[in-house]
């Protein structure tokens, strides 16, 4: 039999798109075709020339479905990419929407039309992806078709990601594993470890990706005197990632805003005790001094004081790390859910093909 082929429109060196596309082929042996922007939105003057691109992608995305004929289409962000794959005129359409409400940042100018975008694309798709029920929220408040839906996350690779865990437990051994960017507050993290520091708690801290703020991170551990406790990875391969959190016994992720982590599924996975900030993405898989901590935004001395806590507290992580471990298999597996998925896309073909 011929296999079913699917364009993805997306960012196909994301770690979340890698899994998609191999789970759907594992699983559903799809062949996949892939679309994305080329232009990189990293200076102002390629910001403006990206918007270009995407205004004349429809005519790319349009050919490649002529010439490549998919059976159906599938799209990560519901304000770009998924507005193109409902443009495109292949069905069905899946698209996903990424973060909390995909409106981001809340006060920027495109903020109205992004939601105009958003609009056409939740009515003109078959499926709508929440990889978490936090992502439910702002699809209900914008009348969604919520029979639409699918709430479920890609899941992570268990085999992968063991429960095993190697790191000294009379030290505090952290991993950082989110980009470096400004919405996710590494410098919030530097200076609750500047704390510890300065209450001669020993501890290491590897903070793992890339992004713009590397330098400015940098200097700031390097004056806070803990330079040489901080150790910046870069981004390292894939396989390397579970090892790092096995070699650790805590995660700490600070961000200002979140939808469904993949990052946090990891390790919990791993045995690594979650710290992460108190907001509505987190607040749907970690309870607050149940199986985590969970830290106001930018609030380091709160960061500083529960992670102390949670490390004098050795019975109660114990106790945490294997309810996580146990979350993780019954709700995020990615050999049960993306078996879900490929399934449900083969019922949208089929449907759609009659």
């Amino acid at each position: 039999m011929k296999k079913k082929k699917i364009l993805f429109l997306g960012e196909t060196y994301r770690a979340d798109a890698i899994t998609w596309m191999n789970g759907l082929r594992e699983f559903g042996d799809f062949e996949i075709i892939t679309w994305e922007l080329k232009i990189p939105s990293n200076s102002n003057l390629n910001r403006i020339l990206r918007i270009f691109e995407f205004l004349f992608a429809i005519f790319k995305i349009k050919k490649i479905s002529r010439l490549q004929k998919p059976d159906m289409i599938i799209a990560e962000r519901t304000t770009s990419y998924g507005f193109l794959a409902a443009l495109s005129g292949v069905k069905p359409v899946a698209i996903a929407q990424q973060g909390r409400t995909d409106l981001w940042p809340e006060k920027s100018f495109s903020f109205h039309l992004k939601k105009m975008i958003q609009k056409y694309a939740f009515q003109k798709a078959d499926l709508i992806h929440a990889w978490g029920p936090v992502m439910t929220v702002s699809m209900k408040e914008r009348n969604v078709a919520m029979k639409k839906v699918l709430v479920l996350p890609k899941g992570i690779d268990l085999k992968k990601f063991k429960n095993i865990n190697s790191a000294n437990p009379s030290k505090i051994n952290a991993v950082v594993t989110r980009s470096l960017l400004p919405e996710y507050r590494h410098d919030t993290i530097l200076k609750a470890f500047s704390l510890l520091n300065e209450k001669g708690i020993d501890f290491s801290l590897t903070i793992i990706g890339d992004g713009n703020q590397l330098t400015n991170l940098k200097d700031l551990a390097r004056n806070l005197n803990i330079e040489k406790k901080v150790n910046f990875t870069g981004r390292i391969a894939n396989t390397e990632l579970p090892k790092i959190l096995q070699a650790s016994n805590f995660y700490i992720s600070m961000p200002i805003t979140e939808g469904v982590s993949a990052s946090l599924f990891e390790a919990m996975a791993c045995n690594c005790f979650p710290i992460v900030t108190d907001i509505a993405g987190n607040r749907s898989w970690i309870q607050h001094r149940k199986n985590g901590q969970l830290i106001p935004i930018d609030d380091y001395e709160k960061l500083a004081s529960e992670l102390i806590w949670s490390f004098e507290n050795k019975d109660f992580r114990e106790e945490a790390v294997v309810k996580n471990r146990k979350f993780v298999e019954k709700n995020a597996d990615y050999n049960i859910n993306m078996k879900i998925i490929s399934e449900r896309y083969h019922e949208l073909i089929n449907t759609t093909k009659k």
